[in-house]
Parts: C-alpha cells; structure tokens; sequence
C-alpha cells in the first residue's frame, strides 16, 4: 500500500499580534489561507522511518515531516515503519508553511497508513506540539488561528482569488520567526480589529481586495532582510498593484484580478531574473479525503 498527500502552501492574510505572552509566545489572531502551489509527499511501508527528498540537503532528522513521524510513534507506540519520499516546490524558511504543510500531511498519511485511527482532535493536539502553524494544516482552506496559532477555527470558504508570489533571492535566515517576534514592541500590538473586518467580509461572501490585508511583521521586516525594499519595488515595477508580505517572510505576493494578470505579471518578473509563482486559493477538504490533500 502506498499513499500520496499534497501539502499546500499558506498566506496569511492577516497577522497581528495582540500582547507578549507570559510563555514568551506571542498571543496573535490571523487569517490563513491555503494557495495551490504544494509540496508532494509519498508514504510506503517499511521497516524504519526514512526520507528521501529532491532537494538533499533537507535530508535529515531536523526535517519537520520526520519529526512528526517520530513523534506519532512515541505518542502511540506504534512499531512501524515507513519510506517518505517527499518532492518539494514550496520554497523553503520562506513565509509559506513550507515544512509545517509537510508535517500535517505525514500525521495524517502515517496514521492512514499505520491503521492508527487517531481522531482528528488528537491530530490537532500532536500537530501544536510540532509547531504554531501545523494544526492549520489540518484543516487549509480559509482559517481564523488564535493563541500562537494553535486555535483554528475555520471560515467560510474564500472566493478564488489569484495571488503572484515573488520568492527574493535572500538567504534564509536561522530562527527567522522568532527573531522577527523579538523586534516587536507594544507599538505594534494591535486589537485584532484588520482580522475581524475580514472574518465579516468572508461571513458576508465578500471577495479578498487589498485593504482588507494586515501583517504586523512588514513593520520590521524590510529592515531584517536585506534588499526586500528593493525586491518590493522590483515587483511594483512587474505590475503588482500592491505587494505584502507572507507570514514572516521572506516571500512577497500581490492579489492580481484574474489569472491572465497574474501571468502576464509573473512573466515580467521571470524576465527580471526573479524567481516567481502564479497561485489561487484552495478550499479545505475532509480529513478523511486524504488520497487527494493532506486533511
């Protein structure tokens, strides 16, 4: 028996954080949404747990899909194995969930592939303890997270929207996000008012448009990554109506109105030299469809 999974890349369309909390996170509210470009990933039988991957060097045992492996063993005692043969095209430390997507989808293949029958409430509870933006990945699709993330609540599905991500060639950056955190100040908390104007607009049916959009990191971000100002006018100059940032960086993306502009702005930015992506926004399907998404 074999399994394929997609793991898809996220955008956060809001993100602010409301206070420092007494654990040292931060207490955030936040509008997830999943986008097509995905990570593929196959899990097989076998008698250890191995990984094999398209790009080498995420070879090892720091790999987050790995990692959640393990810990589906140790939580359930189970004593298989599996080969995990994942194929990536979601950039890597770059704002997108890149190794949190492929982390849920293993928790869900494995526990198919096991015959563990975990329920989706004691996924979501292993998923917090491998990462903020995992349990998200459980669900994709259009998402309200609360805490540090772990809380998901899901929305009303977005309507598809046709997003242009620019990747800058900017090396990643160890301990991004929490350094990114630590730069906040007070002056940067906010209520969770940009996060409650688009729930509303998503519960009226309301389409994504620019002004609705929010990241409290783009207040420090164009300072920590060197040459993002630059890369932002880069993309104005593709055509982007307005660039922002995903998640925590250091991918930008422009909403663009339908996908003919999308592609006509993604081939400006191929013809600069920039390494870009034409995506749209993916609904959330069962958990129990995994042949066909990670949740």
């Amino acid at each position: 028996m074999s399994l394929t999974l997609r793991g898809y890349a996220k955008i956060n369309l809001t993100l602010e954080a409301l206070a420092k909390r007494a654990d040292g996170y931060h207490e955030i509210a936040t509008v997830i949404q999943t986008v097509s470009l995905a990570d593929t990933l196959t899990f097989e039988p076998g008698e250890a747990l191995a990984l094999s991957c398209n790009v080498p060097s995420l070879q090892s045992a720091d790999n987050l899909a790995l990692r959640a492996a393990s810990l589906l063993r140790e939580e359930t005692g189970c004593l298989k194995g599996a080969s995990i043969r994942l194929t990536k095209e979601i950039p890597v430390a770059a704002g997108l969930g890149s190794g949190a997507t492929d982390a849920a989808a293993t928790l869900v293949g494995l526990n198919r592939l096991w015959q563990l029958n975990l329920p989706p409430q004691r996924l979501m509870e292993l998923a917090a303890d491998l990462g903020s933006d995992v349990p998200f990945f459980l669900c994709g699709g259009t998402v309200l997270a609360k805490g540090r993330g772990e809380k998901v609540i899901p929305l009303p599905p977005a309507r598809e929207t046709w997003m242009v991500l620019l990747r800058p060639a900017i090396e990643p950056v160890p301990g991004k996000t929490a350094r990114l955190y630590s730069q906040l100040n007070t002056s940067h908390f906010t209520s969770g008012q940009s996060t409650e104007r688009l729930v509303d607009h998503l519960h009226e049916g309301e389409s994504i448009n620019d002004s609705l959009l929010f990241n409290v990191f783009e207040q420090v971000a164009f300072d920590f990554f060197p040459r993002l100002f630059h890369y932002r006018t880069r993309f104005l100059r593709a055509g982007a109506a307005s660039v922002h940032l995903a998640g925590a960086g250091s991918t930008l993306f422009a909403l663009v109105p339908d996908e003919a502009q999308g592609k006509t702005i993604l081939s400006n930015l191929e013809a600069d030299g920039l390494e870009g992506y034409l995506v749209r926004t993916v609904k959330a399907v069962p958990l129990e469809a995994v042949r066909d998404r990670q949740c």
